[in-house]
C-alpha cells in the first residue's frame, strides 16, 4: 500500500533532519563501519529467536544503509523498486503476516540486520514489539572497558534467564540484580522469576520512558536503582501516579548515575562559618534578636535532634565505642541545643530500617548511619524523606540523597609507617588490615611508603584479619617480624590489647610505639556546625547531579597520632616534621613517582594523586609482601561491606 510507504517515508525524513540538526549520522549505522575483525574474539550461532524491534541499531553491511533513516524508516522515492517491495511486504504483513525470519548479528547487545532490512522497517512502522531473527552473536575481545565487562556479565545473565536486550552499562550490576531477586548468575532462574522480572521492568519502562528524554540514563540502570530502594513486587499493582511520584523523587539519583565519569564531590576541609561555641551562645539570645541576626532557632527546650545508628553495641565493638564517644562530645559541644539518640545492634537490614523509621517518626533532623552496609536502607529512607539529612560512614559511594563521611586515615598511616621502619632491626614490619574496601589500600600503601622513606630496604608483610586467616600475629612472629601495625582503635578498658603500631619484645611483652586518633566528636561537630551555620547547602559544596562526601584529615583536626613514650628522640622529631608537612598540605605520601608490585604507576615528577585516585587505589606498593583478597576469601560478616564498597580487584573473582 503506497499510502503507508509515503507516511513511513515522512517519518524517515523527519528523523533524518533531527539527526542532522543534532550532529548525528542521518542514516542507518553499519556494523562493519565500526567493528573490525580483530575486535571480535569469536562467533556464536544463537538460532532463530524473537528479538524486540527496539534493539535493532542498524544494518550489518554498508549496502542499503542510506536507504533508511536511523529509525529504520525508508527514504527513497515512492516510484522506486525499493518502495514497491516495501509496500508489498507491508501488504503481506497485514493480510497473512511475515513468516521468514530476518538474519541479524548481535554485538554488545545491539542487533544489526544482514538480510531483511525492509521487513524490520515495516514492522517498526506498524509498532510491532518484536520480529523473529536468525541471530549470530559476535563476541568482543575481553578488555577492562566497563562496557565490555558489563556485556560479558550480560552473557551469564542471558544463559540463566534467556532474556535478550536487558543490558546494564556498569559491571557488577547483573550480580546486584540477581541478589535483589534472590537468584544467581550460575543456575537457571525459575520461569516465574523471569516472568516477574520481565513484567516489573515493563511496568517501570512505560513510566520511565516519559521522563527519559530529560535523563541520559539507560532504563535498565534506572530500573536497578529503583528496585534497590523499592520492592520489585510492588510494581505489579502500583498506580501510575505513585510510580511517577517515585521516579520524580529519584531524579537526582538518576542524574548522578547518568554521569559515572563525574567523581563524587569530596569536601576535604570545613567551610568557614559559625562555630559550635558561637552557635551555642547565640541560641541564648532573645527571640527577636535571633530573628534579626539569623541565629539558630534551637534552644535547650527545643534542640536539634540527631540520631546515630550502630551495627553493634558499644560494649562489644571498638568501632561503635569510638563513635559513641563522638556522639557524647557532639552534645557537649553545642551546650544543649543539640540532642542525640543512639540505636544499637542494627546488624540486619530490617533492624536498620526500623531504626531509621523510628528516628524519622521522632522528628530527628540528622541521622548518621555508621556502617557502609547500612547504605541501601539509608538511601531508601533519604529518597522518601528528603526533609531529613541522612549520612553514611563510608567513602566513594555514588549516591545523591545520602552524604558520606570518612577520614583521610592514610595520612596517619604514613607517619606510622615511618615510625615502624625506624624501630625495626631487620628491615621487616607487619601490617594487619581488615578487608579491602575503598581507602584501605591507600592506608596500606601510605604506611609502606612512609616506611621506605625511612628505610629503603624495609619490606611490609601484609595480613588480613577480615579473611579466614587466623593467627595472623603468630604468622608474623614466625617470619621474624616484631614491629607490627595492628587494629587502629581500642577501648580504654582493653589497654593491654595490641593496637596501632607496637613492638613485641623477645620476652613477649608489648611496647606501644604509635597509634592513630580519629576524633569522631570533632568530625560530627563540624558536620552539624555546617547545618546550623548554613554552609551545608552551599552550592559550591553540594552539586545537584553529583554525590557529596566529607573526607576530612589532619588539617581539619579529625585525624592525628599518639607517639609512644619509648620512641627515640630523633624518631619523634621525624614524626613531628612529617605531621607538620601533612597538616599544611606540603607533604603527601602520593607525591611524585609511585611504584607498585607490578611496576611504575607514576613517573618521577608526576603530580600528586587526586582524591579519587587515592580512594580507589587498587594496587599494592612495591615493598608490600602480600595480595588483595577476593570476596570469596572474606568472612561472611565482612562480605556485604566488601561487595558494596570493595576495591575493584576484590570484587572480581579469579
Amino acid at each position: 500500500m503506497i499510502d503507508s510507504y509515503q507516511n513511513a517515508k515522512k517519518l524517515g525524513e523527519k528523523e533524518k533532519k533531527r539527526a542532522q540538526l543534532a550532529g548525528r549520522y542521518p542514516y542507518l549505522l553499519a556494523l562493519d563501519d565500526f567493528v573490525e575483525n580483530e575486535d571480535i574474539a569469536s562467533e556464536e550461532e544463537l538460532g532463530v529467536m524473537e528479538v524486540p524491534l527496539s534493539l535493532f541499531m542498524g544494518t550489518k553491511t554498508r549496502g542499503r544503509q542510506n536507504s533508511f533513516a536511523p529509525n529504520f524508516m525508508p527514504l527513497l522515492g515512492e516510484g522506486t523498486e525499493f518502495a514497491g517491495k516495501w509496500s508489498a511486504l507491508y501488504d503481506a504483513q497485514i493480510t497473512e503476516g511475515l513468516r521468514d525470519p530476518v538474519k541479524a548479528y548481535e554485538y554488545m547487545g545491539g542487533y544489526y540486520v544482514e538480510e531483511g532490512n525492509k521487513r524490520v522497517s515495516v514492522m517498526k512502522y506498524l509498532n510491532a514489539y518484536a520480529i523473529h531473527a536468525n541471530v549470530i552473536r559476535l563476541l568482543p575481545k575481553k578488555t577492562d572497558e566497563p562496557s565490555v565487562l558489563a556485556y560479558y556479565e550480560y552473557l551469564d545473565f542471558y544463559r540463566v534467564t534467556g532474556m535478550v536486550g536487558f543490558l546494564f552499562s556498569e559491571p557488577g550490576s547483573f550480580k546486584k540484580l540477581a541478589d535483589l531477586l534472590g537468584q544467581d548468575l550460575k543456575n537457571p532462574w525459575p520461569a516465574s522469576e523471569v516472568d516477574r522480572l520481565r513484567d516489573a521492568y515493563g511496568v517501570f519502562l512505560d513510566s520511565y520512558e516519559k521522563k527519559a528524554p530529560q535523563l541520559s540514563l539507560r532504563p535498565e540502570d534506572a530500573f536497578l536503582i529503583y528496585i534497590s530502594i523499592y520492592p520489585v513486587n510492588q510494581l505489579a499493582d502500583i498506580k501510575k501516579t505513585d510510580l511517577a511520584r517515585r521516579l520524580d523523587r529519584l531524579r537526582n539519583e538518576f542524574l548522578t548515575s547518568a554521569n559515572p565519569a563525574q567523581s563524587p564531590t569530596l569536601i576535604d576541609s570545613p567551610v568557614r562559618g559559625k562555630t559550635a561555641d558561637s552557635l551555642a551562645q547565640e541560641s541564648k539570645a532573645p527571640v527577636i534578636l535571633k530573628l534579626l541576626t539569623g541565629a539558630p532557632a534551637y534552644t535547650r527546650e527545643s534542640p536539634m535532634r540527631v540520631a546515630f545508628i550502630y551495627e553493634r553495641s558499644h560494649e562489644n565493638s571498638n568501632w561503635v565505642y569510638s563513635h559513641e564517644l563522638g556522639r557524647n562530645e557532639l552534645e557537649t559541644s553545642f551546650g544543649g541545643i543539640v540532642e542525640t539518640i543512639a540505636f544499637e545492634n542494627c546488624a540486619k537490614d530490617s533492624d536498620v530500617r526500623r531504626a531509621l523509621a523510628a528516628a524519622i517518626a521522632d522528628k530527628d533532623e540528622v541521622i548518621f548511619t555508621t556502617s557502609p552496609s547500612m547504605m541501601t536502607e539509608a538511601l531508601a529512607a533519604a529518597v522518601e524523606h528528603p526533609e531529613t539529612r541522612i549520612l553514611n560512614c563510608s567513602v566513594n559511594l555514588s549516591v545523591n540523597s545520602v552524604r558520606s563521611y570518612y577520614a583521610r586515615i592514610h595520612e596517619a598511616k604514613f607517619l606510622m609507617g615511618a615510625i615502624a621502619a625506624s624501630m625495626s632491626e631487620n628491615h621487616l614490619v607487619g601490617y594487619q588490615a581488615d578487608y579491602p574496601i575503598y581507602g584501605t589500600i591507600a592506608g596500606i600503601n601510605a604506611f609502606a611508603i612512609g616506611a621506605a622513606m625511612i628505610d629503603p630496604f624495609c619490606r611490609v608483610k601484609l595480613v588480613w584479619s577480615g579473611t579466614d586467616q587466623d593467627g595472623w600475629e603468630n604468622d608474623l612472629l614466625s617470619a621474624g617480624i616484631r614491629v607490627i601495625s595492628g587494629p587502629n582503635f581500642i577501648r580504654p578498658e582493653d589497654a593491654g590489647r595490641r593496637y596501632g603500631v607496637y613492638g613485641i619484645e623477645k620476652d613477649g611483652s608489648v611496647v606501644s610505639l604509635a597509634a592513630p586518633i580519629l576524633d569522631w566528636g570533632r568530625y560530627y561537630t563540624l558536620i552539624v556546625e555546617s547545618i546550623l551555620n548554613g554552609t551545608w547547602d552551599n552550592k559550591d559544596v553540594a552539586k545537584k547531579d553529583a554525590a557529596t562526601g566529607y573526607w576530612y584529615g589532619m588539617s581539619a583536626g579529625v585525624i592525628d597520632i599518639i607517639l609512644g613514650r619509648s620512641l627515640p628522640y630523633y624518631t619523634k622529631k621525624t614524626a613531628e616534621m612529617l605531621r607538620s608537612g601533612i597538616r599544611s598540605g606540603l607533604i603527601s605520601p602520593f607525591d611524585g613517582e609511585l611504584r607498585s608490585q607490578s611496576g611504575i604507576v607514576k613517573e618521577e615528577g608526576s603530580p600528586r594523586l587526586s582524591y579519587e585516585e587515592i580512594i580507589t587505589m587498587d594496587y599494592l606498593n612495591d615493598n608490600v609482601i602480600g595480595s588483595i583478597p577476593k570476596v570469596s576469601e572474606i568472612t561472611d560478616r565482612a562480605r556485604e561491606t566488601v561487595e558494596a564498597i570493595g576495591v575493584k580487584s576484590a570484587r572480581e573473582e579469579k
